[in-house]
């Protein structure tokens, strides 16, 4: 069974490569991203320990404050865990050969947009 996917990479085969759109160079683009999201991770690690609430070492207010310290640091993770999703997916494209072709559509996303975002899946109209 054929797919507008498949429909659109007969009619314009590597159409994205005819856009000048370097494979290797979004490759590198979201692995760099990824190594980056993996090393702030690590590097944020202890802000998202639990907080000690022994009176006897700290007061109401800095332990307040130590919560509220985790609580952003948790929607950052959570944040970043999101993104990273989203990376591998688009490696995951890039290996499949599918990378730079909307999900939705099939035709090929403009450089602009994956220059905005790497990661993206969809063509503007699609993910309107």
């Amino acid at each position: 069974m054929h797919t507008r996917l498949d429909f659109v990479r007969d009619w314009a085969p590597n159409a994205c490569m005819s856009e000048g759109n370097d494979l290797e160079k979004w490759r590198a683009i979201l692995l760099a991203e990824r190594t980056a999201l993996r090393e702030s991770s690590a590097t944020t690690a202890d802000s998202r320990k639990p907080v000690t609430l022994d009176q006897q070492s700290v007061g109401r207010l800095s332990r307040m404050g130590a919560l509220q310290i985790q609580a952003m640091a948790k929607a950052e993770e959570e944040r970043r865990t999101r993104r990273l999703r989203l990376i591998s997916a688009a490696l995951s494209r890039l290996d499949e050969g599918e990378y730079g072709y909307c999900m939705t559509c099939g035709f090929d996303i403009p450089n602009k947009r994956l220059s905005v975002d790497a990661a993206v899946a969809q063509c503007v109209d699609c993910a309107k």
